[in-house]
């Protein structure tokens, strides 16, 4: 009989697989759009939309293209949800009356941040060089003075981070990180068992069919999304900042700077493709856990 963390360690990480096949074609699209140079005056852009970045990509690389720079995200994902859904397995035990017990929508929202809390340490340096390396293309093309540095990979850039910030450089951005994950995790966890809950018309959620799972786990990815997205623009301009002369001075900073500069709709760009990424990624991650986890008995 594998003990309990086994289970909730192999679940996650088959759970996070899964998301990542589905998902990682919207992230390419998603980068891509928001990495193309400004067009000269009287020219389109490069891609007019997401439609068309997905022909384009497909015309040139055919589907594979849709599938650059996977392999990194595969270990960092499938250990990343390996660490959420053991976690959160914890803070269920933690929290239940009886062993057994099913926990309530609110004893699921507080499993959901304590998990929130333990992934961050393992987000912040993950997404700091995935966004560093994302980003480069984006900066390299504004005509900016200071040239930006080209990294060769993931750890070309952590080998660059620990020279000019030490290893606390690779935890920059740790606040808005866990501004997003520990919210953006309660909601999504909470929003699953309450839709779970209504599709079962009771606590009891053990028979639930494959489409009710698929339909809470989507909505409770598009849920985590929708309800921290500002943050995951604050945390994102500030891990690709320069750590010699940053821009901003902080989270408060970089979030009154954009909104300065751009708005509302500047905490919100490259929304669309994070939500329609969102609901089939997080979909099949809840399919793919449930059954793997019922799998193990």
């Amino acid at each position: 009989m594998m003990g309990e963390v086994a289970k909730d360690l192999t679940a996650g990480t088959v759970g996070g697989a899964a998301q990542l096949i589905v998902g990682h074609p919207f992230d390419t699209i998603k980068v891509k759009l928001q990495s193309q140079p400004v067009p000269l005056p009287g020219q389109a852009p490069k891609y007019a939309g997401a439609v068309d970045a997905v022909k384009q990509t497909l015309a040139a690389e055919g589907p594979r293209g849709l599938y650059k720079g996977m392999g990194a995200p595969l270990a960092t994902v499938a250990a990343f949800n390996a660490v959420l859904f053991s976690v959160r397995g914890q803070m269920e035990a933690l929290l239940r009356s009886q062993p057994g017990a099913p926990l309530t929508v609110n004893q699921q929202v507080v499993a959901g941040a304590g998990a929130g809390v333990a992934v961050s340490f393992l987000a912040c340096p993950t997404e700091l060089i995935k966004c560093r390396l994302q980003a480069q293309s984006a900066l390299a093309s504004s005509d900016s003075a200071v040239v930006a540095v080209k990294y060769g990979g993931p750890m070309d850039v952590a080998r660059h981070v620990l020279k000019s910030g030490g290893v606390t450089g690779l935890f920059k951005g740790l606040v808005p990180t866990m501004a997003r994950e520990i919210p953006g995790n309660a909601a999504m966890f909470g929003v699953y068992e309450l839709l779970k809950q209504s599709f079962a018309g009771g606590q009891d959620t053990s028979h639930l069919g494959r489409g009710s799972l698929i339909v809470a786990g989507g909505l409770a990815g598009a849920s985590f999304w929708a309800s921290v997205y500002p943050t995951d623009v604050v945390k994102s301009v500030i891990q690709v900042d320069d750590y010699k002369n940053p821009k901003f001075s902080g989270s408060i900073d970089a979030f009154r700077k954009i909104l300065a500069s751009e708005g509302i709709k500047g905490l919100y760009k490259g929304f669309g493709p994070a939500m329609a990424r969102s609901v089939p990624a997080n979909a099949a991650c809840f399919l793919a856990y449930e059954v793997t986890r019922s799998s193990l008995g």
